[in-house]
């Protein structure tokens, strides 16, 4: 069984790509994030006709994930139990369109677009750090309460959590950038101390191994990226791992996301 993440950065602009990966790629589940779509204007077709069932969270042109599957898709649950909101007006209540769960050939995926704190100082950054200390609660719970839960929690954390994990660290520190600071990195860290798994990273170390690459500056053929996507197993999950790899090819060519597939086989 095969299981994927793949940050698309809008389902309707690369719809012809996503179909001709899953092709060719041949997995079995794949969570997405960022489809920049509402649910009447996803492709559901496009992934019927391929043999995925899908299911779908977008509310605007912003955010938006969505799980497709070919080994089932049960129990589909949109947002994680006390997901917390941005802002405190009563028009700003409700949840972004940023987690979709649903049980596939029995793992239960998680599909997760984690807020971006914009910058270190913006108000965006609390919201990210609270985001994810709910997300790892509600985790760690599920997992308490049933120790074999094959639990993953797949898809753009919009952190790298190692200086290796970014092209320049030295720059990135310069520039008071986000995605690198001490409070992001602990909030990350947190999940593998509540004993969940990075399931890609064993098989994909060394340096400059990236899953992102800005449009800007050139940075895919400079090799300038950074590792911000990635499958966090439980220790059930984690045991069923056999290899994992970053589809670094299909950042290429026109019209490529910035952000690269990662997989993840399990026996």
């Amino acid at each position: 069984m095969k299981i994927a993440t793949w940050n698309v950065n809008s389902i309707r602009a690369r719809a012809d790509r996503v179909e001709a990966w899953l092709q060719r790629s041949d997995v079995d589940v794949l969570a997405i994030q960022e489809t920049k779509a509402k649910d009447e204007n996803f492709p559901w077709d496009m992934f019927e006709s391929n043999g995925y069932e899908v299911a779908h969270f977008g509310l605007n042109q912003w955010n938006g994930v969505a799980i497709a599957s070919r080994v089932g898709l049960d129990d589909v649950e949109r947002t994680f139990p006390g997901q917390p909101h941005f802002g405190k007006t009563e028009e700003t209540t409700a949840a972004e369109a940023r987690a979709i769960g649903a049980t596939c050939g029995g793992v239960r995926i998680w599909s997760l677009y984690v807020p971006n704190g914009r910058a270190v100082n913006d108000p965006h950054m609390p919201y990210k750090l609270e985001w994810l200390k709910i997300l790892k609660d509600q985790a760690a719970g599920w997992v308490e309460a049933d120790p074999q839960l094959n639990l993953a929690l797949m898809g753009d954390f919009n952190i790298a959590p190692r200086d290796e994990d970014v092209w320049d660290i030295d720059w990135f520190r310069a520039q008071n950038a986000t995605h690198i600071t001490e409070p992001e990195r602990a909030a990350f860290q947190a999940f593998l101390d509540a004993g969940f798994q990075d399931l890609s990273r064993p098989y994909t170390e060394g340096p400059g191994v990236y899953t992102y690459w800005d449009y800007t500056q050139l940075r895919f053929p400079k090799k300038q990226g950074m590792r911000i996507d990635f499958a966090l197993g439980s220790p059930a999950l984690a045991a069923r791992v056999t290899g994992a790899h970053i589809d670094r090819e299909e950042r290429k060519g026109k019209g490529a996301s910035d952000h690269a597939p990662v997989i993840v086989e399990l026996d």
